[in-house]
């Protein structure tokens, strides 16, 4: 339980470090694209070409047509996003709170309702409409916001309260990412996906055997990622697979490791030559022992915590908020109040605030009445609303799915900017609306 709970703690810390930053890359581009002189380099950036090329062969290339900087951000370094939620999906399972049923049952529930009724609201509303390719948009909560929305309640918010919040989001992701994978697949390259499956071969083959590298996952991953652009398959899903690949469990254990550094230190100790207490020049053979110790360092925390945590920062406070920035600019300069309250505008609100809240509340409430799970320690129903609310906070998932949903012609676009006002008004009403019932409600003294 104590190791469930440290993992809890960390991944929430993870997240709700960068909220701040995602928040201000949104208002940013919303400035941006709404003052004339910005909106021009603003538009015109993104359709700005990248290339990593070695002689006629371009890795960021889709059918042989180089891509754009938007492009590069939405299927290149929302990989590395999704690769990053896949590592965390592994660990979760088998340390955090998916490892055990009775742990999981509940979330994972609440989860399925929250994914359920607002695809089924969304659907219902938009019925017989021209954007109802986006009914996946609703489904969708951001772990960075609604945490950061928790944070600002500090250590009033029971820990039982956070990890459920978070582990909702990451089973909220699982959806995301099947949706992703079936759906906003095309036509099907049979050659790039054999060759994909045998690069995927490779990595597993590289589980199998321990092989502790970085560069030998990403490096193949990004092969298998170029395969995947290439294949008709959404390259996002690369991420995903690549990230199962990666080893969970370290070359030494603790003990082995523990052996090491105490038998190194006691070579220092034997070496009177040393002085502890000042800066001093190593012996050739002083640098080896420290090395052999940096070493064992390296071989005693397990690849997929350590490529986990050297993608958090990279993920959360830059491929994130460039996301954010690249995609939620917002053009309201011929943009009609009205629109807010009709349309696939209205229809995303709706199914982001009440579909969101009916979904979560009502499953965990089924769940626990019929003695399925219990509810977390330290919540009451009050508590378990003002979650739900939060999880109406789509965001970052939700633009990325409304990108692949309205993509082409003119009337598409109208549709795309029109589905970023009804994601981050929603969004927002979620965020202010828990964040109120949660202030009222919570204990008024610190429960951690």
């Amino acid at each position: 339980m104590e190791k469930v709970l440290f993992t809890a703690r960390k991944t929430i810390r993870n997240y709700t470090n960068g909220g701040n930053i995602l928040i201000a890359a949104t208002i940013l581009a919303m400035i941006v694209v709404n003052i004339p002189f910005t909106a021009e380099i603003y538009n015109s950036l993104w359709n700005n070409e990248i290339a990593l090329q070695i002689g006629k062969f371009n890795l960021f290339s889709h059918h042989g047509h180089p891509m754009t900087i938007m492009q590069f951000i939405n299927d290149a370094l929302m990989a590395i996003f999704f690769l990053n939620v896949g590592l965390e999906i592994k660990r979760e399972i088998l340390v955090g709170e998916l490892s055990s049923f009775r742990q999981a049952i509940l979330p994972i529930v609440a989860a399925i309702g929250g994914m359920l009724l607002p695809v089924g609201l969304f659907f219902a509303l938009g019925h017989g409409s021209d954007y109802i390719n986006g009914a996946a948009i609703p489904m969708a909560t951001d772990i960075a916001f609604s945490l950061g929305v928790l944070a600002m309640l500090g250590k009033r918010v029971p820990l039982a309260l956070k990890v459920f919040l978070t582990t909702l989001a990451v089973v909220d992701d699982i959806g995301g990412i099947l949706v992703i994978a079936i759906f906003y697949s095309s036509e099907i390259n049979v050659t790039m996906l054999l060759i994909a499956a045998a690069l995927f071969a490779m990595l597993l083959l590289g589980s199998f055997f321990k092989i502790k590298s970085k560069i030998y996952y990403l490096g193949i991953g990004a092969f298998i990622w170029f395969c995947f652009l290439n294949a008709g398959i959404h390259p996002t899903i690369a991420g995903v697979l690549i990230a199962f690949c990666v080893p969970a469990k370290p070359l030494h254990a603790p003990n082995h490791y523990i052996n090491i550094i105490q038998a190194k230190i006691s070579h220092f100790k034997k070496d009177m030559a040393v002085n502890f207490k000042e800066r001093t020049f190593l012996t050739k053979q002083q640098v080896n022992w420290f090395k052999e110790i940096e070493s064992a360092s390296d071989k005693v925390i397990s690849p997929l915590q350590d490529l986990e945590d050297s993608l958090h920062p990279i993920v959360n406070y830059i491929i994130v908020p460039l996301f954010a920035f690249a995609n939620a600019g917002i053009f309201f300069g011929d943009l009609e109040i009205a629109s807010i309250f009709q349309g696939v505008s209205l229809t995303i609100m709706v199914s982001l605030v009440l579909g969101k809240f009916l979904g979560i509340f009502s499953f965990t409430w089924l769940c626990v009445k019929l003695k399925i799970a219990s509810m977390p320690a330290g919540t009451d129903w009050k508590m378990i609303s003002g979650v739900s609310l939060l999880g109406g906070i789509g965001f970052t998932v939700s633009l990325f799915i409304a990108n692949l949903s309205f993509t082409g012609d003119a009337a598409s676009v109208a549709i795309l900017n029109n589905a970023k006002l009804g994601i981050v008004v929603g969004s927002l009403i979620a965020g202010i609306l828990g964040y109120c019932l949660l202030a009222a409600t919570l204990p008024k003294e610190n429960v951690e």
